[in-house]
């Protein structure tokens, strides 16, 4: 077995550890787990010839997400971009500890953490692709159930934040993507909005 299927098969089990689950198309999965996979999947879409860097990356981008909850951070937008950034670095020492196991280099487990960290995000093509999946991601498994407890207000500023955050090649992907009803009408909005 090659690295890279070494590296994927111990973050999706660290990621099956999920307490929270979730039921897509009527399978059960760990939440972490099904949100990698699906990660992974946007990032292979977006860029067919990824490097392994990306690849890895991907699979580890919110590996273990669950073991620093929200709830522990002051509420507001200061402790929210704290409990992030502190988030970003346990995913990177997470990612580089289970690749180190499986004989990855120095170098490559840099590259990783580099794009899990989200670094130059604008300059740097591959954090760029993640930041397109992870919107993507978002915008196709997470949206409906945020427009639920979500004001419409606020719906509209997350839209036209996550709008701001992709690129063109994110943009297009969105836009094909199948909406409800209400979820149509809100893009709309926004995007007519901004």
């Amino acid at each position: 077995m090659k690295n890279l299927e070494k590296a994927f098969a111990l973050f999706d089990a660290y990621n099956r550890n999920s307490p929270e689950h979730l039921v897509h198309e009527g399978t059960e999965y760990p939440a972490e787990y099904f949100y990698a996979i699906k990660l992974h999947e946007w990032v292979t879409k977006l860029a067919p010839e990824a490097s392994e860097s990306l690849l890895l990356a991907s699979r580890a981008q919110h590996i273990g997400r669950w073991e620093i909850a929200r709830n522990t951070y002051e509420e507001g937008r200061v402790g929210y971009l704290k409990w992030r950034t502190d988030l970003s670095k346990f995913h990177a020492s997470k990612a580089a500890e289970i690749m180190e196991s499986v004989g990855y280099d120095a170098e490559t487990i840099e590259r990783v953490q580099q794009i899990i960290r989200k670094q130059k995000i604008k300059a740097d093509d591959e954090v760029q692709t993640m930041e397109n999946a992870l919107c993507l991601v978002f915008l196709e498994y997470q949206f409906d159930d945020l427009i639920a407890k979500t004001s419409e207000e606020k719906m509209i500023i997350i839209l036209q934040k996550t709008w701001a955050k992709m690129s063109d090649p994110g943009r297009n992907q969105a836009l094909s993507l199948h909406y409800s009803d209400e979820g149509k009408r809100l893009i709309n909005m926004a995007l007519s909005a901004s």
